[in-house]
């Protein structure tokens, strides 16, 4: 088949690879310059800016950002946008699936009316994982539902041909609902753990140890570790979504902005117990913070706790580096290696960072990452 892929980050790359990998003919369309250069020398189909590109193919999917506006609500900008390139280019009938994360509502609303009724639209909702090793779009089951019977079959059919779990569900906005679903229910569960680290450090015990005892319970329990906060393109934004449906059908979602609200204070409350480790004050502490990175192992930097933190520290005077050797530059700034300081941060635990100097010198080092095996004093 015929397969073009509208959008060319992490998401539309990963299917794309495993696309043409099931022998399928591929098309990758990315309007950012940089990220269109980059991808020429490292993927091995073919890669443009141009819409026409996705004339007469059999599938096209869209696969863009669907993130926050600076008023922390839904931002449809990328989406409306490749609808409407979409709506000028495609000439014939063509099978369209979205696979960028939105509410309910978004494929018969919103992208469907927007690029024409010449087509047929399913929706099966990205689960990438970025750095697992075990998940990967082969393994992970797919949910799929197009706006018709034929439509949900023919993105089966495409589906199955690289996933080896294809489930079909009754309509889109039940697709798009469970994949809000899922990551709320990880922004919730991360926050009452987050909340509980604040209660388990007034009574001086280890929020750690306490979930790590909590999770022998061989049933009715799920193990989730409090961190600096929570990063990434889905725990974050994915919630937020769901909130917003929520208000505009007039109902309230207390629980998921509860969630949020505890979640994006993780970096300020950090922040002010590094300051009561130093004394209390940060003036001309040298500080550096290890991962600016939101997950182990990646160099995804989106919503990631851990800059804002760094922010935090700096506005309260500290003198802040950072090291993170998934990521080169960022914002003009260059990460540092490990250096002698006053105290060592460690907000994201990547596999292959060196520590030894930090051993040697006998700095002072706490970890507030998710990692449940640090070997450094935990603060949460």
């Amino acid at each position: 088949m015929r397969i073009a892929i509208v959008g060319q980050g992490y998401v539309g790359t990963s299917l794309g690879v495993a696309a043409l990998s099931a022998g399928h003919e591929v098309v990758g369309v990315e309007i950012n310059n940089s990220r269109l250069h980059q991808l020429k020398q490292e993927v091995s189909y073919h890669i443009t800016s141009d819409f026409d590109a996705a004339n007469n193919q059999d599938v096209v999917i869209i696969a863009v950002p669907t993130p926050l506006d600076s008023t922390r609500q839904p931002d449809l900008t990328f989406l409306y946008s490749a609808c409407r390139s979409l709506a000028k280019s495609l000439t014939k009938g063509t099978l369209i699936v979205n696979e960028s994360t939105s509410y309910p509502g978004t494929l018969r609303n919103i992208i469907a009316p927007t690029v024409g009724n010449l087509h047929s639209y399913a929706s099966a909702p990205e689960r990438v994982d970025p750095g697992n090793k075990h998940w990967n779009i082969k393994n992970t089951p797919r949910l799929i539902a197009g706006l018709t019977e034929s439509s949900t079959q023919s993105a089966i059919n495409f589906y199955k041909t690289f996933c080896s779990n294809v489930i079909p569900v009754s309509t889109p906005e039940v697709v798009e609902a469970a994949k809000l679903l899922e990551n709320t229910f990880r922004q919730v569960n991360i926050a009452l753990v987050n909340e509980f680290s604040k209660i388990a450090h007034a009574l001086n015990i280890s929020a750690y140890e306490v979930v790590e005892a909590a999770a022998t319970k061989p049933y009715g329990f799920m193990p989730f570790f409090p961190s600096v906060g929570v990063g990434g393109h889905c725990i974050p934004v994915d919630p937020i979504y769901l909130s917003y449906v929520a208000n505009q059908l007039g109902t309230q979602s207390r629980f998921v902005e509860l969630a949020d609200e505890i979640n994006s204070s993780m970096p300020a409350t950090v922040a002010k117990r590094i300051e009561s480790i130093l004394g209390g004050s940060l003036q001309k502490k040298r500080i550096q913070v290890v991962g600016i990175a939101y997950k182990a192992d990646t160099n995804d930097i989106r919503e990631s706790p851990s800059i804002e933190l760094i922010k935090l520290l700096r506005k309260m005077g500290a003198d802040v580096i950072w090291h993170d050797p998934m990521i080169e530059r960022f914002e003009h700034e260059t990460s540092q290696e490990i250096s002698i300081v006053d105290l060592g941060v460690v907000a994201t635990s990547h596999s292959n960072i060196d520590y030894s100097l930090w051993r040697e010198e006998g700095i002072m080092v706490i970890d507030v990452s998710v990692d449940q095996n640090s070997s450094w004093v935990k603060l949460l």
